[in-house]
């Protein structure tokens, strides 16, 4: 499963002012539950035709239009299903994405992409990443609150046999020298390097084989991360972690760690244990961005207005955006007389003005939290705060 990134979510919103179908449902991705999938989704299809024949479209268009959407439902794309099924159709462009969030069934039609749903996947940027050590395997993975991938660490990171071959020979001990002892042991790692893996207190050649190549690993993955902020969490037996944080200077290293030999834990496990950890530093940038949201209020650079909201959106005046995720405010919106309207109940061209204001945060640089109606600050569907 890949996650959609930020680029692509601009994507989505970039596309050009045209007839858009978005289609949200929830997906099951085991048991006999998954024979739903496909049920919801010619309903929701079903419902989709309806609502472009509302906006106008013939019937035959209609049909048209959907029918590259129709094509999905088979066997094997309801094989490999998360918990949330994002879809996006219009003319000359369709794209999905299998997504672990639990979305509630929607079709909305308007002149460009419903993306709102999509926003607690970008909650603060709440992307982290664990380093999960051994003495003979390194594995670098990405996690959000939802999701853990394993990224391809293929010609970036060198082994440990290379580092100790190719940079100090001197210093490597052959491995026919390497004897089991009472509090650790030695084995021979590929290419004829004794590696440390226990606690004995005479192994300090060894300790400083595993600094040297974590000196090595550290300078690689600066390069790989040079453009992240993202909190990094280490995972590895206790007398690893000190030797890496010694070499680390990557400045998003967190200091709690996963205690444990990575090689044993499924990445479920890692994802587990390395949430408990970061989560806190992402809850603690939404708290603080209700916190400024409610010290500003009444100041000028705060609001909970959505006809104030969306003219500063469209503006790039909005630093941070709380939106409801779960309810829709239905109106119109005009850029050239930056005038909002709010109804209350759909109407014929109407677009939710939450997903609007959300869309134009994010495409000028603002941070969106999208959260429950019961999470957002004094109950009201907005809340932003603004750069001037």
């Amino acid at each position: 499963m890949k996650l959609i990134s930020i680029a692509e979510l601009e994507t989505l919103a970039k596309r050009p002012r045209e007839v858009c179908v978005s289609i949200f449902l929830p997906t099951y991705h085991a048991g006999a539950e998954t024979q739903q999938n496909p049920i919801r989704f010619r309903n929701l299809i079903r419902k989709a035709e309806e609502l472009l024949i509302e906006h106008g479209c013939r019937s035959e268009d209609a049909k048209n239009l959907l029918e590259a959407v129709r094509t999905l439902d088979k066997y094997e794309f309801w094989q490999h299903q998360s918990h949330g099924l994002a879809i996006f159709r219009s003319q000359d462009f369709l794209q999905y994405y299998s997504l672990p969030l639990d979305f509630a069934e929607l079709v909305i039609v308007s002149n460009h992409f419903y993306i709102k749903p999509l926003f607690p996947l970008f909650h603060g940027d709440g992307h982290f990443y664990i380093l999960a050590l051994s003495h003979d395997v390194i594995r670098l993975l990405k996690g959000t609150r939802y999701h853990i991938e394993e990224i391809d660490l293929t010609g970036v990171l060198p082994s440990l046999a290379e580092v100790l071959r190719f940079e100090e020979p001197e210093r490597q001990t052959p491995s026919h020298m390497g004897t089991p002892g009472a509090t650790g042991g030695r084995s021979a790692a590929p290419g004829g390097v004794t590696v440390f893996h226990g606690h004995g207190a005479g192994d300090e050649d060894e300790k400083e084989n595993l600094s040297q190549y974590f000196h090595r690993v550290n300078q690689a993955l600066r390069e790989f991360l040079k453009e992240e902020h993202a909190p990094l969490v280490l995972a590895g037996v206790e007398y690893l972690l000190p030797i890496y944080r010694q070499a680390n200077t990557y400045a998003y290293l967190l200091d709690a760690s996963i205690i444990g030999n990575p090689k044993l834990m499924a990445p479920e496990e890692l994802h587990a244990q390395a949430w408990e950890i970061v989560e806190p530093l992402f809850l603690q940038s939404q708290q603080e961005a209700m916190n400024q949201y409610k010290e500003l209020l009444g100041t000028g650079k705060a609001s909970s207005q959505i006809r104030e909201t969306i003219p500063a959106a469209y503006q790039g005046r909005v630093d941070k955006l709380v939106v409801a995720v779960d309810r829709q405010l239905w109106g119109t919106f005009n850029p050239d007389t930056q005038t909002v309207e709010v109804h209350p109940d759909a109407e014929l061209n109407d677009e939710d003005l939450l997903d609007l204001a959300a869309t134009q945060t994010i495409l000028n640089g603002g941070t969106v939290y999208a959260v429950e109606s019961a999470d957002m600050p004094d109950h009201t569907p907005v809340a932003a705060v603004f750069r001037y």
